[in-house]
């Protein structure tokens, strides 16, 4: 039997006023959600709990099967890994992002609003060429990588992430890591004049690194959990996990890596990879850059896109059970645009069950326990068709889902 993850990064969110304490993921329409969790189980958990960042890297690999003293300190290494690039032992990797300020200095975007793809680029090309010391490397739209030579001064600085620091002093922000660094000081300071000219409406533009990490190694996926797996993403730090854990990631034509994203194309490749690996992961990162910008509309017409576009067509073209999880790996909130350690839902199923399944989500194991393990997947395992009691309570908990997805007040958290 095959196994699925799809994981809607930033599922969670906090209750939104404006729609009387209805989250996106409530608000949005998921009849084959629903139809998933009337089957399976329905839960709500915290994959970084209280131990881990509420992270991307941290919660992703956690739920891989990766152990918390293996996880890398920063990202910025596996985002150049999906790049096909690698540095070595006396190199670091910083991530750079475009900001914008505004006329007091304070920090107005994390992803240089109101500058064009193409302005991007050009400037990318211009960085590229500015310092001997620093290289300058362009991932998509407003998100860059920084190699230079390793400084423990520099990795050992902590600069806040721009997404989670908006309305703060940029200069305050990133003093310290000035301070830590000449080189990085005299090319922030080049990079200023070069991005002088495209300053407009009252904002100024500006590089913002953060995030200094080193090489690497993981432990391989085939290794920890004694399968071999594939993900789909195009999201660069994604991407550049499943490298590290030596999975498959096959290059995306058309995908981006926000809720403009090609849903059609990850279906494809999501097909095709189920016939070839166990274990397959599909991961949709839109939710979570819509919650970054406070846009829930947008984060929940993302949700009802993924299920109606990804999640119904892959259900009806099933020929065999498939055991399937639907979650997120931190909650993102649209009201503060920043990551938490709440739960989010969970959903669990095993396509083509004749009774309903029962298995309870209440720990991130249990995910892992659910889709990883072979003695479960040979049927062995605790998860199978529950006893009426426990059917009936969890067919409430679809009703409630249910009751989320036509627009009624819901309670929970999500």
């Amino acid at each position: 039997m095959y196994s699925l993850m799809v994981l809607i990064d930033g599922l969670g969110d906090d209750p939104i006023p404006a729609w009387n304490g209805q989250t996106p993921f409530s608000r949005a329409p998921h009849p084959f959600m629903d139809r998933l969790c009337r089957q399976g189980t329905f839960g709500s958990v915290s994959i970084c709990e209280e131990d881990v960042p509420p992270g991307s890297l941290t919660c992703i690999l956690r739920l891989l099967g990766v152990p918390a003293e293996s996880f890398p300190s920063n990202r910025a290494y596996l985002e150049l890994l999906a790049r096909n690039r690698d540095v070595s032992e006396y190199e670091m990797v910083l991530r750079c992002n475009v900001i914008s300020q505004d006329s007091s200095g304070r920090l107005v975007s994390f992803n240089g609003m109101g500058l064009t793809g193409r302005e991007m680029e050009e400037l990318a090309g211009k960085f590229s060429s500015l310092s001997s010391d620093i290289e300058f490397i362009h991932l998509s739209d407003y998100r860059n990588l920084l190699i230079m030579n390793r400084s423990e001064q520099v990795l050992q600085t902590w600069t806040a992430p721009p997404h989670e620091s908006m309305g703060l002093p940029v200069k305050e922000l990133l003093q310290e890591l000035q301070e830590a660094s000449l080189v990085m000081k005299l090319f922030m300071r080049e990079s200023e004049a070069i991005l002088q000219p495209y300053n407009r409406n009252g904002l100024t533009y500006r590089l913002y690194p953060w995030g200094a990490s080193y090489r690497t190694e993981l432990p391989s996926f085939q290794q920890l959990n004694a399968m071999s797996g594939a993900i789909v993403s195009q999201t660069e730090i994604v991407r550049g996990i499943g490298k590290a854990l030596k999975m498959d990631v096959p290059e995306l034509q058309y995908c981006t890596a926000d809720i403009d994203t090609d849903i059609r194309e990850k279906l494809a490749v999501t097909r095709k990879l189920l016939g070839r690996y166990p274990f397959v992961m599909t991961h949709f990162n839109g939710a979570d850059e819509a919650a970054h910008r406070h846009d829930y509309e947008g984060k929940a017409g993302f949700i009802a896109r993924i299920d109606k576009e990804f999640l119904g067509p892959l259900l009806e073209s099933l020929d065999a059970p498939l055991r399937i999880v639907i979650c997120g790996d931190h909650v993102t909130s649209s009201v503060t645009g920043k990551h938490t350690r709440a739960t989010g839902p969970v959903i669990a199923a095993v396509t083509g069950n004749t009774s309903p399944l029962f298995y309870e989500m209440k720990h991130y194991t249990d995910i892992v326990k659910f889709l990883m393990k072979e003695s479960e997947a040979n049927g062995k395992g605790n998860y199978g068709a529950g006893n009426h009691v426990e059917c009936r309570e969890k067919s409430r908990h679809c009703g409630l889902m249910s009751g989320f997805s036509s627009g009624r007040e819901q309670s929970l958290p999500f």
